[in-house]
């Protein structure tokens, strides 16, 4: 084909930007270290900034595994390279980028071996107008990190395998969660999916409260990255949202009705092969529970909001009967009804997944309340957020509460989402108190003591 002068080079041009941005997007590549330890301005304590240039960095959801199987490692992302994963090494603060390509939704990092999975949406075909297949890729990051020390970096697919493809008209979203057995993967699926799978009659749920999410169906499906085999898991009437597996009990998943804020019933779980659904904790119109996260093999933390102002349950009982058309649903569905306020208790609530006991961990005196909750794997520990992004450590021998870091800015352009290592010996947050702007954010690691 014969191109016009002026085209030639433009196109020369328009190729070495593409080169360009392949080589500084390459899997492997190094960053200095920015690590810098900070004393609390508030409680005193000793912070390590494992990040602490305004680069927009986020660590992984505190529902999922933030540590390398080597405990040295944390995974994170972050602007640096848009579109990509990163690890910083906790003891040197060395920063290497571990994922080439574009990843979606969740990252998941394998507790048992070196390894780290991630979805990446295949390229369009001409004409097509909708999203194309997902691909479920792993990444071996012992090799990865050991060639990236080395200066001796190759091709990406050195280090990362497609382990299997999710068929478009699946509609995969961007939730997925690795199994305890280390064999299976368990993402959201779509309305469409969903559909195929309901039970006859069932009623499905419309939106609810003002935010206009929480309607249905979606569903869980799974696949499994040796044999490549999907297998569908459970359809349900409401939007599903931040599926996680238990890291001790293969084929255990939770899960919640995603409304954006109180749902009728928040959590959920249900078994690999789609028996055992049931809400995890069956909760009343006045409690507004979120952010559930698995904390130890029997137990699942989540808070209980009390962030509204009192006289909110009075409200609720006096607007739904202004007309005799109100009902007590109606007028929750429209703005969460009497939740949310410390009339009823409210605080960090634990739960055993096997006996259905939940105890209040604890529950700041005053302010939002708690809002995203954690706990450490040997029960000896919990600690949670609020919304003046404020720390707070709890002993759950002694039910002894302390606010253990502060200074964090309530600006930052997301909350701290506390959440413990494995050995229970720190507790990991994303922070803007380096932050000249007071929204960029770093990674932070706070000593447990």
């Amino acid at each position: 084909m014969n191109l016009p002068a002026f085209r030639k080079p433009f196109l020369s041009f328009a190729i070495l930007l593409l080169l360009a941005a392949s080589v500084t997007a390459q899997i492997g590549r190094r960053f200095p270290s920015e690590k810098k330890i900070v004393t609390d301005p508030v409680t005193g304590v000793q912070l390590t900034f494992l990040t602490s240039t305004p680069a927009g960095d986020h660590r992984l959801y505190h529902t999922h595994r933030q540590w390398t199987a080597d405990g040295k490692w944390v995974i994170f992302r972050s602007n640096r390279v848009p579109g990509e994963t990163l690890a910083v090494n906790e003891e040197t603060g060395d920063i290497v980028q571990v994922t080439e390509g574009s990843y979606m939704g969740v990252v998941d990092v394998a507790g048992s071996s070196m390894k780290l999975y991630f979805m990446r949406m295949t390229l369009r075909q001409p004409g097509q107008t909708r999203a194309g297949p997902i691909q479920i890729v792993e990444v071996d990051l012992e090799k990865l990190l050991a060639d990236s020390k080395s200066e001796n970096i190759k091709n990406e697919r050195e280090y990362q395998k497609v382990c299997g493809t999710i068929p478009a008209e699946m509609e995969a979203g961007g939730d997925m969660a690795l199994d305890a057995g280390g064999e299976w993967i368990y993402f959201r699926v779509g309305k469409a999916e969903a559909s195929k799978h309901l039970p006859p009659g069932i009623a499905i749920e419309p939106h609810f409260g003002p935010r206009n999410m929480g309607a249905g169906p979606t569903g869980i499906s799974s696949i499994n990255i040796k044999t490549r085999e999907i297998r569908f898991v459970v359809a349900l009437p409401f939007q599903v949202g931040h599926i996680q597996t238990n890291p001790w009990v293969p084929g255990e998943i939770f899960f919640c009705w995603e409304t954006g804020g109180k749902a009728p019933q928040r959590t959920w779980t249900v078994r690999s092969d789609g028996t055992g659904l049931r809400p995890l904790y069956p909760e009343s119109e006045y409690e507004w529970v979120t952010h559930e996260a698995v904390i130890a093999r029997d137990e699942v933390a989540f808070a209980i909001m009390g962030h509204r102002p009192a006289g909110a349950l009075r409200a609720f009982w006096d607007k739904a009967g202004e007309n005799p058309g109100n009902t007590a649903d109606t007028v929750l569905r429209k703005d969460w009804g009497p939740s949310g306020t410390r009339e009823k208790p409210t605080g960090m609530g634990i739960i055993n997944i096997r006996t259905g006991e939940m105890m209040i961990a604890g529950q700041t005196p005053s302010g939002s309340g708690l809002w995203h909750v954690h706990g450490s794997a040997d029960g000896r520990w919990a600690a949670g957020d609020d919304f003046d992004r404020n720390i707070y450590l709890i002993d759950r021998r002694t039910h002894a509460m302390k606010l253990i870091s502060a200074g964090h800015k309530a600006t930052a352009a997301d909350h701290p989402h506390p959440a413990f290592s494995p050995d229970a010996t720190r507790i990991i947050i994303q922070s803007a108190m380096l932050s000249e702007n007071g929204r960029s954010m770093n990674i932070c690691v706070i000593p447990v003591r």
